[in-house]
């Protein structure tokens, strides 16, 4: 979902970005500057470009922010998929900078090309790395589909680390068959810790298997992290069709109500104000779901009164502001839907997932004097889900 923020970064002229980047941090005011030019000529398409972001990963680590810049620009690398990037990629294995070597195998496996027989070992030598390391490099063995490396791989499959153990059952269903092996992932959607649910709803998009998306429409993980796995299982050419027998699962997924999740009842507040305020505001997504189904349980008048001091306090952020909204929609708070406007209309990045509620919001609250904008973000969206989202909602409202 990087490709969503690139408007932050689009006022830095492509030309400049490549100064930057070939500048020595130490003649910078800002050094920021540096790292920065590399996420954005990640959007740029010049062969000038490409081969600033393969230069630098020749950089000296030794300076900070050079170190820096080299895990951008590796990271960048893979965005741009230009299969000439892969030498360099392939040499940043050799680092001794962990996340180099974790952003260069997963710009290998976005890049997609087919390997050679040393490319390939030399990726399964990387599994000789942290746990952090072998989940990046069982990764991308799945992503690219390769078949060597099935006994040294198998064997992590019973490892400690669920993260690694379940990249593994992932990489034996997808390219070896054993859908058996994924069993384990399902009662892992909801591990009372947020990151084994989390790792497990990537591993169940990577391993590409169908009968998986109910348990994803339930899991307390975030709505765009499910709609990322459910997308790739359906939709791998990412073309925005999805099959009509799995229409409903992922209107169900991205209307994204809490009274259809899996939630521990630890997760689960009760109805106050102070109770509800500090669900919303948890790091874990599992504690925003109980938080909003507790909101969405109140009174009418209470609830109200309860949203207009969400808003008022936490509107900016933009986890309770697609909780507000989605809470406005799923239960008709026909009284709050200027709020659902506004969300609709927000532009920023980071709000995206709150204009797939709005969307929602202007089906269920019959919104239809925003028809107009609906049509004009399913044209214009890049984002699969928000483009979707208002393809379905116009089919309906029309």
């Amino acid at each position: 979902m990087s490709e969503r923020f690139d408007v932050l970064f689009a006022g830095l002229p492509e030309e400049k970005a490549i100064e930057l980047l070939q500048t020595d941090p130490e003649e910078l005011k800002n050094p920021v500057e540096k790292y920065t030019a590399a996420t954005r000529l990640a959007a740029c398409n010049s062969d000038a470009s490409l081969r600033a972001l393969i230069e630098a990963i020749d950089l000296d680590p030794d300076n900070l922010f050079n170190r820096i810049t080299r895990r951008k620009a590796l990271e960048a690398l893979g965005r741009r998929r230009d299969s000439r990037a892969l030498p360099g990629l392939f040499s940043a294995l050799t680092f001794d900078d962990e996340p180099s070597v974790i952003n260069a195998v997963d710009s290998i496996a976005q890049i997609g090309a087919a390997l050679d027989e040393e490319q390939r070992r030399t990726l399964l030598d990387a599994l000789g790395g942290s746990d952090n390391q072998k989940r990046s490099v069982i990764q991308a063995h799945t992503r690219l589909g390769i078949e060597k490396g099935e006994r040294e791989i198998s064997l992590l499959e019973e490892d400690n680390n669920p993260l690694v153990a379940g990249a593994a059952r992932s990489y034996a269903a997808r390219v070896h068959g054993r859908v058996d092996r994924l069993d384990p992932l399902i009662p892992q959607l909801t591990d009372p810790i947020a990151g084994r649910r989390r790792s497990a709803v990537i591993d169940l998009g990577d391993a590409g298997k169908s009968f998986v998306l109910k348990h994803l429409v339930s899991c307390p993980v975030s709505m765009p992290l499910r709609a990322k796995s459910a997308f790739q299982i359906l939709d791998p050419e990412k073309t925005g069709e999805i099959p009509a027998q799995y229409t409903e699962l992922i209107t169900t997924l991205l209307q994204d109500n809490p009274v259809d999740m899996e939630l521990r009842k630890d997760w689960i507040c009760e109805s106050s104000l102070s109770e509800i305020e500090k669900n919303l505001q948890h790091r874990d997504e599992a504690k925003q779901y109980g938080g909003a189904l507790a909101l969405m349980k109140m009174p009418d008048q209470q609830k109200l009164n309860a949203i207009d001091h969400i808003h008022s306090k936490y509107w900016s952020d933009y986890g309770a502001n697609y909780l507000l909204t989605a809470v406005i929609g799923l239960n008709r708070v026909h009284e709050r839907s200027d709020l659902v406007r506004t969300a609709l209309a927000e532009t920023l990045p980071q709000y995206a997932k709150s204009r797939v509620a709005a969307a929602w919001a202007c089906l269920s609250l019959e919104l239809n004097d925003q028809i107009g904008l609906l049509q004009e973000i399913q044209l214009k969206a890049r984002w699969i889900p928000l483009k979707w989202s208002c393809e379905q909602v116009l089919k309906q409202m029309s």
